[in-house]
């Protein structure tokens, strides 16, 4: 496994996210489609503290201290106990993105890390590091569609048109 590829791909992502987030209205980063899904800001919460408590948190925890329990999270708990609705967007995208710098910086500073450590999950049983690396990425292509899915539907409800000369999503 290339694990710089991984590292270089989450670096490029922030480019990606600034490009996707960044600049946008309060009526942009606040729609919904329905109301049981997230708008923009709670997106970019979500991967502010997925960036800090989980992701680098966890990988970092399975290369240093796998004997350890981890830190419990709760990602859609968060949405209403971290008040995502209530932050202010433009802070919460520089938050997230100098994350990110923190994250790339520390990834980059690992000599030789052992990424087969494993942390042994009371109830997901053995996860690597390499398994939480790995992941890392995938939560950002993930959450890529994600967003871009909901600017496609925004520019569907505002416009009124029928966007299938476009292509089929």
């Amino acid at each position: 496994m290339n694990y710089n590829y991984i590292i270089t791909n989450l670096q490029r992502n922030k480019a990606v996210f600034h490009s996707l987030l960044a600049g946008l209205t309060e009526e942009e980063y606040l729609w919904k489609q329905q109301p049981e899904k997230w708008c923009l800001l709670e997106i970019i919460c979500h991967l502010y503290d997925e960036e800090r408590e989980d992701f680098r948190a966890r990988t970092k925890h399975t290369l240093e201290t796998p004997e350890l329990p981890m830190s419990p999270i709760d990602p859609v708990g968060w949405v209403k106990e971290r008040k995502y609705l209530e932050q202010d967007y433009e802070a919460k995208l520089t938050s997230f993105l100098q994350e990110r710098d923190n994250s790339i910086a520390w990834l980059k500073s690992l000599n030789d890390p052992n990424w087969d450590n494993t942390y042994h999950h009371p109830k997901l049983g053995a996860l690597t590091a390499k398994m939480f690396l790995c992941n890392w990425l995938a939560h950002d292509h993930l959450h890529i569609r994600q967003i871009t899915r909901l600017k496609y539907d925004h520019l569907k409800h505002l416009s009124g048109e029928s966007l299938s000369y476009a292509g089929d999503w």
